[in-house]
This record gives C-alpha cells, sequence and structure tokens, in this order.
C-alpha cells in the first residue's frame, strides 16, 4: 500500500499555493494550506487516478490518498452510513438518534441514523468516535478532511438545532487541526458564514448551481468553495455565469470511477 507521509502533504500545499492561496489561511500552525482556484474530482464512490486537470481529490476515509495533489478525506460525521450502522448499534447504541418512541431518525434519502448530537456530552462521546476517524485520515497521509451532513438538524424532525451541529463542529475542528489537517464545511448553506468564523477551512457544496447557492459559499469561504453538480444542465449554466473562487466539476451522482458505465466527469472550459 502507497502511503503518502507529512512532507508530500507540504510540498505539494507550497507547489499549489503558488496559484494563490488565502491569506487566512492557516499554514502557519502547520497545516497545509487549502489550494484556490484549482481544478478537483470528487471520488468518494470509487478512486482513479486524477486528470491531469486534477489539484485536489475528496476520496472516502476508507481509500487512500491520491498522490501528488491536495487530498481530502470524506468523513461522515453526522450520520451513520448504511454499511456502518452494526457498528453503531453494538458499539454506540446511545449515540444513536431516536424519537420519542425509541424510533430511529433516519435520513431516507441515503437510510443513514442521525447521530445524537443534542447535548454536549452526547456531542463529546460523538467526536471522540469521529476524531479517531479524522486522526486516521492524517495518520493515513490526507491533508484535509470534509465533514458531511452539518445540515443533518433539518432531517432530525425538530430533535436537533444548528446550534447542536455547529457546536458539534466545533469539536471536530479542533481535533482536525490538532492533527495538522484542514477541515472544510458540507453544505449547509445557511450556516456558512458561522462554519467559517467557527474555524472550517473551506467549503464542499453539493449543486449550489442549482439552488444559487454559489456565492454564499464564496463568500465565506473566498477562494475555497468545491462545488460538485450533478445535472449538466446546472452545470452549464454554473460555467456560463462562474462564481469567482467556485471551483466546479459535474459528477455522476453515484461518483462511480472510470470504467463503471454510470461514470460522468466534466470541468468548465
Amino acid at each position: 500500500m502507497n502511503r503518502s507521509g507529512p512532507g508530500r502533504a507540504v510540498a505539494v500545499a507550497v507547489a499549489l499555493c503558488l496559484a494563490g492561496c488565502s491569506a487566512g489561511d492557516p499554514a502557519g500552525q502547520g497545516r497545509p494550506p487549502v489550494p484556490e482556484g484549482v481544478g478537483f474530482d470528487y471520488q468518494i464512490g470509487g478512486a482513479s487516478t486524477p486528470d491531469s486537470d486534477v489539484g485536489l481529490v475528496v476520496r472516502d476515509r476508507a481509500a487512500e490518498p491520491a498522490p501528488g495533489v491536495y487530498s481530502v478525506c470524506y468523513v461522515n460525521g453526522y450520520q451513520a452510513q448504511e454499511s456502518e450502522i452494526g457498528f453503531w448499534r453494538a458499539d454506540h447504541a446511545d449515540l444513536l438518534l431516536t424519537d420519542d418512541d425509541g424510533g430511529p431518525v433516519v435520513d431516507t434519502d441515503w437510510n443513514e441514523q442521525l447521530l445524537d448530537i443534542s447535548t454536549g456530552s452526547k456531542r463529546a462521546a460523538v467526536a471522540a468516535v469521529v476524531g479517531g476517524w479524522i486522526a486516521g485520515c492524517a495518520k493515513d497521509g490526507f491533508d484535509a478532511v470534509e465533514i458531511d451532513n452539518l445540515d443533518s438538524p433539518t432531517r432530525s424532525h425538530g430533535l436537533l438545532t444548528s446550534d447542536d451541529a455547529l457546536a458539534y463542529a466545533g469539536e471536530l475542528i479542533e481535533r482536525a487541526h490538532g492533527a495538522g489537517l484542514a477541515i472544510g464545511q458540507k453544505n449547509a448553506v445557511a450556516a456558512a458564514g458561522r462554519g467559517a468564523r467557527a474555524g472550517f477551512d473551506f467549503a464542499v457544496a453539493e449543486e449550489c448551481a442549482r439552488y444559487d447557492e454559489c456565492g454564499d459559499y464564496a463568500g465565506a469561504y473566498p477562494g475555497r468553495v468545491y462545488d460538485v453538480e450533478y445535472r449538466k444542465g446546472d452545470f452549464d449554466r454554473a460555467c456560463a455565469h462562474p462564481v469567482p473562487g467556485v471551483s466546479v466539476v459535474l459528477r455522476d451522482l453515484g461518483v462511480t470511477p472510470p470504467g463503471d458505465d454510470a461514470h460522468v466527469r466534466a470541468v468548465c472550459p
């Protein structure tokens, strides 16, 4: 297995910074600066060799970082993925969100049960588990993490609030920065300003062109917004009317690797 060490991360960060890095990026605190305005790929559905136009890649935490580019580790920090629900139920059942009748509170789009971050003690306990995954990303040689589902309170039927989500985010931000990683906000455009103030370093957005949200992300994370569009019409509109500081890629919904019949990837000309 080809693990990449910290020296690679720093070298890549310096090279990419020649293309322009935000003055607000905390490189002086031991973290590689998040590159601005580079092409990127979203590969959480399967890793593949990045195209020549790619300077930043997001991959699942179970994958290897991409050699030679700024590598971001995907972590589902707010919900239990289908493949991991057995782990949560066996070892941390008390950290899964349930309704007043004891039933699971589920994101029905992805069949993921929400994690219970409703109290300080619950947030600390969940952060201890997810923080271990973040530490694993650092050990594997990633440069940053993106934490998915900051917007999970919108699917909690009122059991969680945005304040809960941001308080918990603060714990993950501290853990990521302590491990030498930058950390990205994922979606939740309404919380972009608060997220940046809490310490997120960049944003990964899904379909911000479709929902006319790219400008709001760019205002919070100037030069450091990476947008994934899944519909060609939205992608074409994003390319025709670019928002400064927002890098856009068109991907298939399953973000499958090349060779899969469903694979789609395109960047703006």
